[in-house]
């Protein structure tokens, strides 16, 4: 589970919910279903207006990725798995790695080797994994958009909602006791568009962007091994290139992997 997405959710809320009671606001006052109504549903409106259905297929999945950290190699086990590799690749040759492939989960590192082995071209091999990375991360803009945008739908639609009510309010001036609370009641749309447009969907979308980062830091990361194979670099000039993909930070853990051959 991503326990900062949890944290912060929970945090938003109680950070609102409290906030309003320090300030003297009654929470019975959220329950305003017309409000929800033109914020939540308003906002999918935008959504469906502003994206074909082929991206808005994928959110269930973006949100998915939001709450579930997405199980990923780390940079730190790709040296030693690339060294050994590579040792494996000047004792027997690259042909070699053929059996070690299918011990590889991640499909593109997988697709990678494969190539590497079938004896393909270097240029063709990085641009066929460049092509890769670069569709992946359109894939991932797309989806990061989708709450970039609504992000800025929400508050936008929220500003409507309080308008619609102080219209509703300001057309009942008979009834002076009920106004204030009436014209309080208009404003839960604009807490609600502002809340769920900065704490959520704003936020939202910058994490899905740096999960992408992270993800395309490691696929480079990939292909500088895989092409190092390919070249037959020795095993301490493949741990010396992948480590520099390595903050200075964290390779005071990594331990020399290498035995020349």
């Amino acid at each position: 589970m991503e326990k900062s997405t949890v944290i912060g959710v929970t945090l938003g809320f109680v950070a609102v919910g409290v906030g309003m009671v320090l300030k003297g606001a009654s929470l019975t006052i959220l329950l305003n279903p017309a409000a929800f109504l033109i914020i939540i549903a308003g906002t999918v409106a935008c959504l469906f207006n502003g994206f074909p259905m082929e991206n808005l297929k994928a959110f269930p999945e973006l949100v998915k990725q939001l709450f579930k950290q997405k199980q990923l190699m780390s940079k730190a086990e790709l040296v030693p798995l690339f060294v050994g590799l590579s040792q494996t690749a000047r004792r027997e040759g690259i042909l070699a790695l053929e059996s070690r492939v299918d011990e590889i989960n991640d499909p593109f590192l997988r697709n990678g080797l494969t190539m590497v082995i079938d004896g393909l071209d270097p240029d063709f091999v990085g641009d066929v994994l460049d092509a890769e990375i670069q569709n992946m991360e359109e894939r991932h803009r797309n989806g990061a958009m989708i709450f970039t945008q609504a992000g800025t739908y929400a508050p936008t639609l929220g500003v409507l909602g309080a308008v619609v009510g102080l219209i509703a309010a300001l057309g009942n001036l008979d009834d002076m006791e009920q106004l204030g609370q009436s014209i309080a009641a208009a404003f839960v749309a604009t807490l609600l568009g502002i809340f769920t447009g900065y704490v959520l969907w704003h936020p939202f979308a910058n994490k899905l962007k740096i999960i992408s980062k992270k993800e395309a830091e490691l696929m480079r990361m990939m292909i500088e091994g895989v092409l190092s194979l390919q070249a037959g670099d020795s095993p301490t000039a493949i741990e010396a290139k992948l480590i520099a993909f390595i903050p200075q930070s964290e390779r005071a853990g990594l331990k020399p992997k290498t035995e020349e051959v």
